[in-house]
């Protein structure tokens, strides 16, 4: 699973794709109870990218 903000939706879900050879989910956050950030820049993330 990944998180990551609305700038590195893309990134992540390419991610999922070539690691696991299995299309991605998508699933936004309920951003106002998380202080998850992304793991691509650091900031608030707001998606979570899997592939279950």
């Amino acid at each position: 699973m990944i998180y990551c903000c609305e700038e590195h939706v893309s990134e992540a879900m390419d991610t999922i794709l070539e690691e696991y050879e299995t299309y991605p989910i998508l699933n936004k956050l309920d951003v106002d109870n998380l202080s998850t950030t992304c793991e691509y820049c650091r900031k608030q993330a707001v998606y979570i990218v899997g592939n279950k």
